[in-house]
Parts: structure tokens; C-alpha cells; sequence
């Protein structure tokens, strides 16, 4: 009578088939990036972003509006700051093959203003953003992880500031402080002091869900510091929701820009911005379109832009929107 085969099949050990099972049934190693370290939120949100056609469209339509703003000349030859390139016998003269936006209401070439007026727009809305990102991210860290009285104080004085109506506040800054303080600094001014609320609220949030994690935790029980707690250990972890927040804002930062000057208290002649041009072109809006059209067009691409590209990170670092 033979002996039964072993149940590793002739020549296999038993013990070998078990350390083979297991090793087959063993879960695969984490996604690794590049260089061999595991993948993080934002190497999972860059590669999620790079798949995404809105996302990609929205660059592409920065990255164009930013090189118009810092290298204006390269898009138009006339300069609208020169006084001479402006002739009133030509006023509201309609789109030719030298001027392809035609003229405004001062004979002067509605295209080199709309792309010389993009540096300014832009410049408000992005120095606004840090700013507010700065304040209200802050203030926010701080009181998150706090708590107590800091807390309280920081969001009672929070609902203070969320209780003026954005435009209307910014409006009477502006208008209080009108030819004390250069006119696009005063806008980032009045912009950036109603702002930061909404980023000291996101935040804060961001921070109170975070410090009970047990990372947190951990670095407590390590002795580190309430420093390196905040800013080595919180602040990386919080930072997603408010680059969402920032990336929205400042489209509506650039709208809110648009809005003071178009109200006569933004930004002020000699100075060029798509707001100023707007309200310059509104009094003859029947009679010469087009001076209030292009610059309305470039604007509202602007703000739509910031505002996709705000929305494909927002769906990026939120796991439960993939």
C-alpha cells in the first residue's frame, strides 16, 4: 500500500505550501510615489488634477492672464499710459485691423487697455487672497487649537465682521479713505479687512477636527511643544480646505474689484483696471458697445477660471467627491 501525496503535490512540503498561501494572500504594499515613499493627500490630489479637463483648461487660462499682466507689450504694441497713443477725433471708432477692439469714448484703443488693465485686476485679487489667507489662517490656527477664551473672543469678533455686507463695507473704506493712500492699495485694503473672516471659520474648523487625531496626540506625549504642535503638525494638515477657500476668492476678489470701481471709489485714473473700464464705458454703453463688452468678456473668463480651477482642487482633496 503507497503512501498518499503530501497535500503540496510530490516533492513540496506541506509546511512550504502553507508560507506560500500566505505570502499570496498577503495585501499588496501601499501606491508609492516615484521615489519609493507612500502616496499623500496632495500626491493623490496632483495626480487626480492632472486627469481632470476642467482643471487643465483653468491653467491654461491663468497661466495666459498672468503672462498678459506681467508682459503686457508682448500682446500689444500701443502703450495706454502714453497720452499721445489717445486721439479724440478717432472716439468710438469700431474694430479694424489696427485696433481689434475699435476705440473708446477718448479715442483710445480699447485692446491695449483691456490687456494693460488685467495686470491690475489680477494684482488686487491675488495680494488680496494672501493677505486674508495670512490673517484669517493665523487666527484661526490659533484658536483651534487653543479653545477657551481665545477661541470665544476670535469668533464673537468673527461674527462682528461677518455681519457687514462685503460691498457695501468695503465701499465706505474705500470711499472714507479716497486720495489718503494710493487707490489699488486702498482696494486690497478694504477688501482684505472684510475677507479674512471666512478663512479664520475654515480653519479653525480644519484645526479643531485635526488636534484630537492621534498623531497629534502622540507628538503631545513626546514633550513637543504647542509651536511645533501648531505649525510642524496642524498647520500641513489644515492647510487643503483653505487653499480650496483662497483659489474661489480670488475670482471674487477680482469681481469685488470691479464692482468699487465701477462705483467711482476702486481704482482711479491714470491707473488701468477692467472695473475703471467698465464704468467709463457704461455712459455710451447704446451708442459704443464694445468698450464695456470686451473688458466685461475678460473679466467674467477670469473670475470663471479661478473659480473652475477652485472646484477641481476642491474635488481633488475631498476623497469623498472621487
Amino acid at each position: 500500500m503507497s503512501n498518499p501525496i503530501p497535500p503540496g503535490g510530490p516533492g513540496l512540503p506541506e509546511t512550504q505550501t502553507l508560507v506560500t498561501d500566505t505570502v499570496a494572500a498577503a495585501p499588496e504594499p501601499a501606491q508609492q510615489g516615484k521615489e519609493g515613499k507612500p502616496a499623500s493627500l496632495w500626491t493623490d490630489a496632483w495626480y487626480d488634477l492632472r486627469r481632470r479637463p476642467m482643471f487643465i483648461v483653468s491653467v491654461i487660462i491663468i497661466l495666459i492672464l498672468l503672462v498678459m499682466s506681467f508682459w503686457p507689450s508682448l500682446f500689444s504694441s500701443i502703450d495706454p499710459y502714453n497720452a499721445r497713443t489717445c486721439d479724440l477725433s478717432t472716439a468710438r471708432q469700431p474694430p479694424s485691423a489696427g485696433h481689434l477692439f475699435g476705440k473708446d469714448s477718448l479715442g483710445c484703443d480699447v485692446f491695449a487697455r483691456t490687456i494693460y488693465g488685467a495686470r491690475n485686476s489680477i494684482v488686487i485679487g491675488v495680494l488680496t487672497t494672501i493677505i486674508t489667507s495670512l490673517i484669517g489662517g493665523l487666527l484661526g490656527l490659533v484658536a483651534g487649537f487653543r479653545s477657551g477664551v481665545v477661541d470665544t473672543v476670535s469668533s464673537r469678533l468673527t461674527e462682528i465682521f461677518f455681519a457687514i455686507p462685503p460691498i457695501l463695507g468695503a465701499l465706505l473704506i474705500a470711499a472714507t479713505f479716497r486720495g489718503r493712500a494710493n487707490s489699488i492699495m486702498l482696494v486690497i485694503l478694504a477688501l482684505a479687512v472684510l475677507g479674512w473672516p471666512m478663512t479664520f471659520r475654515i480653519m479653525r474648523a480644519a484645526v479643531i477636527t485635526a488636534k484630537n487625531q492621534d498623531f497629534v496626540v502622540a507628538a503631545r506625549a513626546l514633550g513637543a511643544g504647542a509651536g511645533r504642535i501648531m505649525f510642524r503638525h496642524l498647520l500641513p494638515n489644515s492647510l487643503a480646505p483653505v487653499i480650496v477657500v483662497a483659489t474661489i476668492n480670488l475670482g471674487g476678489f477680482i469681481a469685488a474689484e470691479a464692482a468699487l470701481s465701477f462705483l467711482g471709489v476702486g481704482v482711479q485714473s491714470p491707473d488701468i483696471s477692467w472695473g475703471l473700464m467698465i464704468a467709463d464705458a457704461r455712459n455710451r454703453f447704446l451708442e459704443a458697445p464694445l468698450p464695456l463688452v470686451f473688458p466685461a468678456v475678460f473679466l467674467s473668463i477670469t473670475v470663471l477660471a479661478f473659480i473652475m480651477m477652485g472646484d477641481a482642487v476642491r474635488d481633488a482633496l475631498d476623497p469623498k467627491l472621487r
